[in-house]
């Protein structure tokens, strides 16, 4: 059985699309009630990390259950919040110790942003307030994260609701917006946010946002070496709170428990989601320093912010089961190493006229098409080129995550390859080996 809209009573965000119906999911791959089998090539949208059917975590979920489903986070704990607070912070780069747990990326930047306006609001300095982040970044769909996002095909519906945040170019260095080159930019795009900051004011800026790797707009981008360490150094030297966002990078996904570790970065505040739970529930969190909240605790108000299904106790025992999961199976450092397999396979494919640049790190990687190689020029959108390669991937059952856009806020096409981190070698050469098929298909 197949569902279309307007067919049945629940709708989703794609109204033209036919939806398989998923029968059952095991290790990387998913198959349809028709018997027909799926290599999940992106986890989702990244966020199957650990795979599908793991019985140990469909257990947790029971046994928590059992014991208390639910409480409000004004009023109870229960030891499986707090457990996994402990397991988790002792994963956590030195310094950042206070969790506030949630049940969504977009949930965590909101309370991000919001924390720190909160922070220095109770310092005096009521008149920070703005957050600066990058274009051709995404941070969520809520309406304060979708201000802070830079993908301009997902704003443009809302811009009379979004709030005016300042955008900066991204490091992308396949397309330099500065029309450089690395290293003899000097970083130019870092150098453009404190441009930014002197613009606006810098006593007017609460905090500076963005993905340590580019995640869902502009596919796996890795800031070339020392463009981190200069934001958080600009961040520091006009007092500005610097933060990750590590939704799709977090978790062990780039091949570091978080990516930042890539570049020895301790943010003031970093947000996860999406592997923390590896798709199992609705699970994600804002993390930050305790001399951080220790400023809202001395004024005496406590954090002004919350959800109905933050800290959910059945959210955390399974965030806690797939944790001890990671570890068991070591998972994190398996990544790395799978990672540079995946690459060196990726790479082949620029045999293909359409393939542009291959990018990534660990398995959090993406494929930019491009309609001349040399030149690289994007194919225009009305070819909707990412679109054919997702629906002839589909056809060939192999599940890739799209992204458009990302040239000039129209055209720009690639796909992100980010398969569960328990992948096996001989598992990426299939996967691989779908994508040659399906990119023949294409040429």
């Amino acid at each position: 059985m197949e569902y279309q809209y307007p067919r049945g009573n629940v709708f989703y965000r794609k109204l033209d699309r036919v939806y398989p119906l998923i029968h059952r999911g095991e290790g990387i791959y998913l198959y349809d009630e028709k018997g027909k089998r799926y290599l999940d090539g992106s986890g989702g949208a990244l966020v199957v990390n650990i795979g599908h059917g793991h019985r140990e975590i469909f257990q947790k979920i029971i046994d928590q259950m059992g014991q208390v489903g639910y409480v409000h986070g004004t009023q109870f704990t229960t030891q499986s919040i707090e457990e996994y607070g402990e397991a988790l912070g002792r994963r956590l780069p030195s310094g950042l110790n206070k969790i506030y747990f949630l049940s969504g990326g977009s949930e965590s930047i909101e309370a991000a942003i919001k924390f720190a306006r909160q922070y220095f609001f109770e310092s005096g300095e009521v008149q920070r307030w703005r957050v600066i982040s990058r274009w051709n970044s995404y941070h969520g769909n809520t309406l304060g994260a979708l201000s802070l996002t830079g993908r301009a095909g997902a704003r443009r519906p809302y811009l009379p609701l979004l709030i005016p945040f300042p955008h900066f170019p991204p490091p992308y260095c396949y397309r330099c917006p500065f029309e450089m080159t690395y290293p003899s930019c000097e970083l130019e795009c870092a150098k453009a946010l404190e441009k930014l900051i002197q613009m606006e004011g810098p006593e007017t800026i609460s905090a500076v946002l963005i993905e340590p790797v580019g995640g869902a707009t502009i596919g796996a981008l890795v800031p070339p070496e020392g463009y981190l360490q200069k934001l958080q150094e600009i961040c520091t030297r006009y007092g500005i709170l610097f933060i990750a966002d590590e939704v799709m990078s977090g978790m062990g996904r780039t091949g570091k428990w978080f990516a930042v570790e890539h570049w020895n970065i301790i943010p003031d505040i970093m947000v996860l989601g999406k592997g923390m739970s590896g798709g199992y529930f609705p699970l994600s969190a804002m993390i930050t320093k305790e001399e951080l909240v220790d400023r809202l605790k001395q004024r005496g108000t406590g954090f002004v912010h919350g959800h109905t299904f933050s800290h959910h106790p059945v959210a955390c025992a399974v965030g806690m089961a797939v944790l001890r999961f990671f570890e068991k199976k070591r998972l994190v450092e398996g990544c790395a190493e799978k990672g540079r397999y995946l690459l060196k396979r990726l790479e082949e494919l620029k045999e293909f006229p359409f393939v542009g640049e291959v990018r990534g790190k660990g398995l959090m990687t993406a494929i930019e098409f491009v309609k001349d190689q040399k030149t690289k020029e994007p194919f225009p959108r009305k070819e909707r080129f990412t679109e054919k390669v997702i629906d002839r991937a589909f056809e060939n059952g192999l599940v890739l995550y799209p992204g458009t856009g990302f040239v000039n806020g129209v055209n720009g096409d690639m796909v992100m390859v980010g398969p569960p981190l328990i992948i096996e070698e001989h598992q990426i050469d299939e996967l691989i080996e779908l994508l040659k098929k399906t990119f023949l298909k294409l040429s």
